[in-house]
């Protein structure tokens, strides 16, 4: 019988999940070096759709001791309608999932509380999970990342289409395009991205919240004023994408899940997300 990939991705998300990569990676907090290791791994802890950076014990430059568990709230969402729910990747490092002994980290003028987790699991022996906010900068190989390391089985692509988007909220009309983006991002819902000569900006006014992808960078927000209310960060754009997305720059993009989208005369019905 046939296997869909997708469903099989969903039957392994309560599982403790890993994999090598052959980058050399390096953690730094403040002026120090922290970590450095060719021999990094990935690691998803149970319910975790976003991975974080384990390196081995020898290639930390910091003495490791034993942490309080503090635990954190964990966030529960829906990546789909179909799929059990995952942790939002907002929730705090210090919600472990797994078995293990979160860890600080020492050196001789840093002390990073809680930034480590060792997973009591024999694949992952003698390994540290980093909180990969408990750093300043990440690099892979001499390039900074940002936001969270990337998921090696994850993908966007962008094309261009011609498409008719019209976009509303309480039926007031905030866009409509025939020059859409459509950004197509692994598990989740597909994204128009619309040229701001189509956009009603004068309905939109900038927030103060913003956000950062590890694939497209730094993000700035919109709410809107329709319906006789504020409707908050109801859409973003990336001034500056990273590298690799250039044709985004500048486009708006709005929450599917919090508006009524038309596509090519027909609507479609708001997607349960971890943004719905």
């Amino acid at each position: 019988m046939a296997l869909r990939l997708s469903e099989q991705f969903a039957r392994q998300l309560d599982e403790l999940r890993f994999e090598p990569t052959r980058k050399r990676v390096r953690a730094i907090a403040g002026d120090e070096t922290v970590a450095d290791s060719r021999r990094a791994v990935l690691v998803w802890e149970p319910k975790r759709v976003v991975p974080s950076y384990a390196m081995p014990e020898e290639d930390l430059r910091a003495t490791i001791v034993p942490a309080q568990r503090t635990g954190a709230a964990e966030h529960p969402v829906p990546l789909d309608e179909e799929s059990p729910p995952v942790l939002d990747p907002r929730t705090a490092f210090a919600a472990h999932t797994c078995a293990g002994d979160p860890v600080s980290l020492r050196t001789g003028a840093l002390s990073l509380e809680g930034a480590g987790f060792r997973p009591a699991d024999p694949d992952l022996a003698g390994y540290v999970v980093l909180d990969f906010d408990a750093f300043d900068q990440w690099l892979e190989e001499a390039e900074p990342i940002v936001g969270h390391p990337r998921d090696p089985y994850s993908r966007i692509d962008v094309r261009r289409s011609s498409s008719r988007v019209r976009i509303e909220v309480d039926g007031v009309p905030l866009a409509e395009s025939t020059a859409p983006l459509l950004l197509f991002e692994t598990h989740i819902t597909p994204r128009f991205y619309l040229p701001r000569a189509d956009v009603r900006m004068d309905l939109l006014r900038p927030s103060e919240s913003t956000s950062v992808c590890a694939y497209k960078g730094q993000a700035t927000y919109f709410s809107a004023e329709a319906g006789g209310r504020t409707h908050p960060d109801i859409a973003w754009t990336y001034p500056r994408p990273l590298d690799g997305l250039p044709e985004i720059a500048g486009h708006i993009c709005f929450f599917d899940e919090r508006v009524d989208v038309v596509l090519d005369g027909v609507a479609r019905s708001r997607p349960v997300t971890p943004w719905s």
